[in-house]
């Protein structure tokens, strides 16, 4: 059978969320990501769901725990709960529908108030694959980004597109924060300081 690690088996668990409009594809992603599933009648989340998938940084074990909830107004309220603890974020428009990406600053903001200042954060501009229909131009979402100073990825979760490379940079970012602060407090990263060694 090779080298089998049970999936408890993990160096780090980051949380990250999903957030942006109803519709624009979170549930997809997230299904895409975790499972390699895509759902064409995709029902609309009701409240918050997650799921799990660990991926390899350097020499590392990152495991996710992506948080996807629901995009309409009327489930807003679980937004600081749902927000505690986040490390990561993949704040999702749909490229074929404009209005998704002007709420995207309003999305920002919310979650910046709710999260720790170091927290990554990824555009992402989801349906690329719908290229008849695009309504925004990744020049303007990518000038949005420098503006914010936030990573950017379109991406297809139908096609598979860019999915894992948009959850895998984030993850990637995420440990690089994470293990230079390690680093700015003295601890050793190699984890020989005492009772840091499983």
């Amino acid at each position: 059978m090779g080298a089998y690690r049970a999936d408890d088996d993990y160096d780090y668990l980051f949380k990250v969320v999903l957030i942006g409009d109803s519709g624009v594809g979170k549930s997809n992603l997230l299904s895409r990501f975790t499972r390699n599933e895509f759902s064409v009648e995709s029902k609309s989340t009701i409240g918050v769901e997650f799921a799990t998938r660990s991926v390899h940084v350097d020499d590392k074990i990152v495991k996710a725990q992506i948080w996807d909830t629901a995009g309409q107004e009327r489930y807003r309220a679980i937004t600081s709960a749902y927000y505690r603890g986040a490390v990561g974020a993949l704040l999702v428009y749909d490229v074929t529908r404009h209005v998704t990406f002007e709420n995207v600053e309003r999305w920002l903001k919310e979650l910046r108030a709710h999260t720790d200042a170091n927290i990554v954060i990824m555009l992402v501009g989801n349906k690329a694959d719908l290229r008849h229909l695009r309504a925004v131009s990744t020049e303007d979402a990518r000038a949005f980004c420098e503006r914010e100073n936030n990573y950017f990825m379109e991406t297809s979760a139908l096609e598979a597109l860019n999915v894992d490379s948009a959850f895998t940079e984030v993850l990637t970012q995420i440990y690089r924060v994470v293990s230079r602060k390690a680093l700015d407090i003295g601890d050793d990263p190699a984890g020989f300081a005492e009772g840091t060694d499983d």
